[in-house]
């Protein structure tokens, strides 16, 4: 097969660009598609204030009739390489026809663009922050895909790692089955922290989010909480703006879980939502005509079955103390409300062996992993 790749220059091909996975995966009942408009911003340098430490590149892979037959996106992030000192290249937003030739051109792209710029790896898929999909699936082909991370074919494996790269790191997700009580032993440490620390759940409002800047301190104890972790970016205050914008503005505020101390400090949150998963692939990715209608079901009048756990964050100066347990406690009485049978968890690093113990407190299931490759160039 030959195969062009033509770099994203126009709106109409950015929108391709968008459209082309909804297409590849039509018939595969564990794909959920993102939302075209929200990938349209998040992929437009002019609206992501990712822009400001991020360059980037889009390009699609075209067969002779002019077909588009596999897309990448190539990202330059100079905080992270800032933080962890090495000269890396992303690949994300990686997707293709079963066809070596299609995906080692795809790589060949970006691999070229980190070159010019300078860069000595390539690693991925990674976004523009850890808020975008990243991981390549390698286990959980037949489950479907939450609405955060995004499902992928078993052959992409196998094409990358026949291209020369190897694993990084992996994440883990799993299935947590909801208890109908609260354990007892959740109950007596929530109960000890409550006592001993003075620590108590705060449930938030919109007005709060708007006029109290909480959204704002809670992504400022994530960029905390989390920086540590494998080639976390740290979120810069126009990406907060953006993110407080677009999903605390949004997300039904009874499933997050906000622990403070008596003087108001935040130690601990835990954000969760509604899965809307079934909901999405009825849409198509799209609003119009009718997908709004399935989301709006989906959200606030029919719950789907399951729920998604987006993040746990404890404050470093709470970590080891029990605050989990307030979270916890807090999550499975709303969790119950709402008729969820289980819940779904992001992607956790495979060496974050404390958070993958929380699940030990539950019947609870690993479904999916999803891994990081990197070579040099």
């Amino acid at each position: 097969m030959s195969v062009r790749i033509k770099k994203v220059e126009s709106r109409k091909d950015l929108l391709e660009f968008v459209e082309f996975p909804i297409r590849l995966y039509k018939d595969v009942p564990y794909y959920v598609p993102s939302l075209v408009f929200d990938e349209m911003s998040t992929l437009d340098p002019s609206k992501n204030p990712a822009s400001e430490f991020c360059t980037q590149a889009l390009f699609l892979a075209v067969d002779d009739g002019g077909r588009t037959v596999g897309r990448v996106a190539a990202i330059i992030n100079t905080i992270a390489n800032r933080d962890w000192d090495h000269n890396e290249v992303r690949y994300g937003w990686f997707d293709f026809i079963d066809d070596r030739e299609v995906s080692a051109a795809l790589i060949a792209a970006v691999e070229d663009f980190g070159r010019k710029a300078g860069m000595t790896e390539i690693n991925g898929p990674l976004g523009f922050t850890d808020f975008d999909p990243e991981g390549m699936l390698v286990e959980g082909f037949g489950e479907m895909s939450s609405f955060a991370l995004k499902y992928n074919f078993p052959y992409y494996k196998e094409h990358i790692e026949a291209l020369g790269f190897t694993k990084k790191i992996d994440w883990l997700e799993y299935k947590v089955y909801i208890p109908k009580q609260i354990p007892e032993k959740i109950l007596r440490v929530a109960s000890i922290v409550e006592e001993k620390f003075g620590l108590h759940i705060k449930k938030i409002t919109r007005k709060m989010v708007r006029k109290e800047k909480i959204g704002h301190r809670i992504f400022e104890l994530i960029n905390n909480t989390y920086k540590g972790l494998y080639d976390f970016t740290v979120l810069t205050p126009k990406m907060i703006d953006k993110y407080v914008k677009d999903y605390l503005a949004i997300l039904d505020l009874k499933f997050v879980s906000l622990v403070v101390d008596s003087d108001d400090n935040i130690a601990g949150v835990g954000i969760s939502m509604q899965s809307i998963s079934r909901a999405s692939r009825k849409a198509g990715g799209r609003l119009f005509p009718f997908g709004w209608f399935h989301l709006l079901k989906s959200m606030f009048l029919r719950y789907e079955e399951s729920c998604e756990l987006l993040l746990i964050g404890i404050a470093p100066e709470w970590q080891d103390k029990g605050v989990n347990a307030l979270i916890f406690k807090d999550l499975i009485t709303t969790f119950n409300k709402c008729g969820f049978k289980y819940a779904e968890t992001n992607g956790e690093l495979e060496t974050n062996l404390k958070v993958q113990a929380l699940w030990n407190l539950f019947d609870a299931e690993q479904t999916k992993r999803r891994r990081i490759y990197g070579k040099s160039i």
